[in-house]
């Protein structure tokens, strides 16, 4: 699952790095906060896509990854769109989450590097081609 909110940029540039690198062998799910960003995603490649907020709470438990930035665990981020209920049910799941270091909001990841997002986003897919978790 990717899940991204606002323009779906990030989500769009994941979802296409992922299809890159292991084509259909991986169903990708586009969750987006709001029907840009899902579309986006969409757009790059995924799967299925579905929007709002009971969307991302009824499949964050039923998904082996997670992917996006870090605002998805913080309530009320993204201008608001990432509503309480989305960020628990992100950060409940028993998902594995990739959280991509990249927030507007007022928090600093004090021991992480300032890397650019392609950068970031290469890391995201050597970590699944390790085989440090399962797809």
């Amino acid at each position: 699952m990717v899940m991204d909110g606002q323009g779906g940029g990030i989500g769009r540039v994941i979802i296409k790095k992922l299809r890159d690198a292991f084509g259909e062998e991986v169903e990708i799910l586009a969750l987006g906060t709001n029907s840009v960003a899902t579309s986006q995603m969409m757009k790059a490649g995924a799967n299925r896509g579905a929007t709002g907020e009971n969307a991302i709470i009824n499949m964050a438990p039923e998904v082996d990854v997670i992917i996006g930035p870090l605002a998805i665990i913080m309530a009320n981020s993204m201008m608001g769109e990432v509503t309480p209920g989305m960020s628990q049910a992100v950060s409940t799941s028993t998902a594995l989450k990739i959280l991509i270091p990249l927030t507007q909001e007022r928090a600093k990841i004090v021991g992480v590097s300032g890397e650019p997002l392609p950068h970031l986003i290469d890391k995201v897919i050597e970590i699944i081609k390790e085989g440090k978790i399962n797809v």
